[in-house]
């Protein structure tokens, strides 16, 4: 259950990073609500990215590659907790 809620948490985040990115097609979105709520949550973790890998011909591709380091670290995750729920049934 508590694999389930953090699966979906990063689900969500990604769902998030795919909408950010997605506003840079329509003017002014960044500036709306939900564009600047969007921003604080996705900016940090993309601006990561950014600085090691630059455009390629005026796209950027660190928001894949974002996405992609995402997945790694949901599975790394849930690794992590599989083996400490795991530890926790065979002690208690």
């Amino acid at each position: 259950m508590i694999i389930t809620i953090f699966d979906r948490l990063f689900e969500l985040y990604s769902l998030a990073i795919v909408a950010f990115v997605l506003m840079s097609w329509f003017p002014g979105a960044y500036q709306t609500k939900l564009g600047q709520f969007l921003g604080r949550i996705c900016q940090p973790y993309l601006g990561f990215f950014d600085r090691f890998i630059p455009p390629l011909g005026g796209i950027s591709f660190s928001p894949i590659v974002a996405l992609v380091a995402l997945q790694f670290i949901k599975y790394g995750f849930d690794l992590v907790l599989i083996s400490l729920l795991n530890l926790w049934s065979i002690v208690f």
